[in-house]
């Protein structure tokens, strides 16, 4: 079930705070990683539990098991201090199918999002929901030399806090050869489920089962229902759903 479109206020404002993070993450991987996951800055910036837990960078090639594999993984210096990668991290992607499925989620439900919090808050809520993630996934896996980078745990965030402040909003979803419209409290929902559900076997097994960081997702998700809720009591009434559906395009 791929959302590819919401539902939007009458009249609604550009959200530049959400089209300025989506540009930021587009450029450093053109310009930066250069279209690439396997680099020396990529290798450099990723958050690695690890390092995070030690304090120390990594500068020496690991050879993690992942799903019973043994990769030879290189590493590459990054920032100082290296803490520093909890927040670079989350501006990388390995792959242009990676920074695609992750802009398109922020591009359908982050711009609701921001108008509710306003863009200074919801520009501040973000970074803090990735680095929430991020820690989320240290926590399950600290000795991890695997990298870990992508927007994903940041926009968890920005889903669990939708899904709180909007759930009725109509959403348009793509399920082959299908397309149609169902309550962002379904669409949000089923992911999150498959999130927490792979998140606990992740655990069981290596934190990062299947090379996706499940238990960051989780983590950001949770820290976005919380600020969710606070966000709702927040001074302002919304509009309620408008009648009819809205349109894919």
């Amino acid at each position: 079930m791929l959302p590819i479109a919401d539902e939007n206020e009458p009249g609604a404002g550009i959200a530049w705070v959400n089209l300025a993070l989506i540009a930021v993450n587009i450029a450093v991987f053109l310009l930066l990683q250069r279209g690439s996951g396997d680099n020396t800055f990529t290798y450099g910036f990723s958050t690695v539990p690890a390092e995070i837990t030690t304090g120390h960078d990594i500068l020496t090639a690991t050879t993690p098991v992942i799903d019973g594999v043994r990769y030879l993984i290189p590493q590459a210096p990054g920032p100082d201090p290296i803490y520093l990668t909890l927040l670079t991290s989350m501006f990388m992607h390995g792959s242009w199918l990676h920074l695609g499925g992750n802009m398109l989620f922020l591009w359908i439900f982050g711009d609701n999002v921001e108008r509710a919090a306003g863009s200074v808050v919801y520009l501040l809520f973000y970074l803090v929901a990735g680095i929430v993630a991020s820690l989320a996934q240290v926590f399950v896996d600290p000795t991890s030399t695997i990298p870990t980078l992508g927007a994903s745990g940041a926009i968890s965030g920005v889903l669990g806090a939708y899904i709180v402040l909007f759930p009725r909003n109509r959403v348009t979803v793509f399920t082959f050869p299908f397309v149609f419209v169902v309550p962002a409290i379904v669409a949000i929902g089923i992911w999150a489920v498959f999130q927490f559900l792979n998140g606990l076997g992740s655990v069981d097994q290596t934190a990062g089962a299947g090379g996706v960081a499940y238990v960051a997702h989780v983590g950001g998700f949770v820290f976005g229902l919380l600020v969710g809720l606070l966000f709702r009591s927040m001074p302002g009434e919304r509009p309620p759903p408008r009648e009819g559906l809205p349109s894919p395009f």
